[in-house]
């Protein structure tokens, strides 16, 4: 059963992800439920397992419900939370492909059952769906069998019945109920892009925003390949930490506008100088984006690269160079300046000494790469 309206309360503390491109523009808060979609292997399930790695050592209790994957999938993901010291914190629910179709639909409840438990005793917990898609085909093998009637795509038509009173059971709960909050990241694997089938509209439509991967991204080699243009969370806005909120304001709409630049200087040979600088800026923010895979970021690591790139102090840094720039930046800042990490992590939010102590720092990488360049 999902909470009722007294029951609950707005969301307001962040539930971070250690993805940059997702703590600065598309921020989740602790109860929310923000729906992962895209192409198959576009990264959905990446995003959920840095998602759970990040939370190591924030007393989060994490499910990962596996709903009609490979078994070699689901040992796959079991392997990657082992080795990054996860499993001490994580729950597994998986109802594998060769399980019949009503495991695959009850599995998901399984998954919010065992994390309400833990909500209700007051903890916070994430809890992963992945997928939504498999689960909505195995209730429609089982509705087709029993004879009901099918309607849009075969579906039956109570299946955002099936999906709503899922999502409904995350919350955040209120101080007379213990605090407790419960994070949905439910997936939906989409056919060659198109969000207005029924399952993805219905998610949608019932989910707090969503992260779109696109696949035309991926394979250019933006990794994670998050399409910030469509993606958007309601709440999370309200949650996200001072620090990040302060510097990530014009992020999501530099790249917004780099994106139709980019697709119009294709056409324009001659470009004037501010809309030449407005590219080049573009591109490096992309590139302070990218992340590789299970490694998720502090936040003060997040709040260093994003403060370089949006207030254009890599603009002389090679577009090639600015991934290394980056990685060096990070690794300085935990040598040299573990004082700005310690101020950030505990204050939450960018004093003007802490600043100051950024600067530093990147001028010294910066103009140590430009050297050696």
């Amino acid at each position: 059963m999902a909470p009722g309206i007294i029951q609950r309360k707005s969301v307001h503390e962040p539930m971070q992800t250690g993805i940059t491109a997702i703590d600065a523009m598309i921020p989740i808060g602790r109860g929310q439920r923000e729906l992962i979609i895209g192409d198959r292997q576009t990264g959905k399930t990446a995003i959920a397992i840095d998602t759970i790695i990040n939370q190591k050592g924030e007393d989060v209790v994490c499910v990962y419900v596996a709903v009609g994957q490979k078994a070699a999938s689901v040992a796959n993901v079991v392997e990657v939370l082992r080795e990054k010291g996860a499993l001490d914190y994580t729950i597994i629910v998986a109802a594998n492909a060769s399980e019949s179709a009503a495991l695959q639909y009850l599995a998901p409840y399984t998954g919010a059952a065992i994390a309400e438990s833990f909500m209700y005793k007051g903890k916070a917990t994430l809890v992963i769906y992945d997928d939504l898609t498999k689960q909505a085909q195995a209730y429609r093998q089982m509705s087709l069998l029993l004879r009901r009637p099918p309607g849009r795509e075969a579906y039956p038509g109570d299946v955002f019945y099936c999906h709503s009173r899922l999502l409904e059971r995350a919350a955040k709960l209120s101080d007379a109920m213990g605090k407790g909050s419960m994070t949905a990241l439910p997936i939906i694997e989409t056919q060659a892009g198109d969000v207005s089938a029924y399952i993805p509209t219905n998610v949608i439509s019932i989910t707090d925003g969503q992260v779109f991967l696109s696949s035309d991204l991926f394979n250019s080699g933006l990794r994670p390949a998050i399409n910030v243009g469509i993606s958007v969370s309601r709440v999370g806005g309200a949650a996200q930490t001072k620090a990040i909120k302060k510097i990530a304001g014009t992020l999501k709409l530099e790249l917004a506008q780099f994106d139709e630049l980019a697709a119009f200087s294709q056409f324009a040979s001659d470009l004037d100088a501010a809309t030449q600088q407005q590219l080049a800026r573009g591109k490096r923010l992309r590139e302070i984006l990218k992340q590789p895979q299970f490694s998720p970021l502090i936040l003060a690591e997040q709040v260093a690269v994003v403060y370089a790139g949006v207030k254009g102090m890599i603009d002389e840094v090679p577009v090639e160079s600015v991934v290394q720039f980056c990685r060096e930046l990070r690794e300085y800042l935990k040598t040299n300046k573990a004082e700005f990490i310690n101020k950030v992590q505990t204050e939450k939010q960018l004093s003007e000494e802490a600043e100051a102590m950024l600067k530093d720092a990147i001028n010294e990488v910066k103009s140590s790469m430009l050297a050696a360049a």
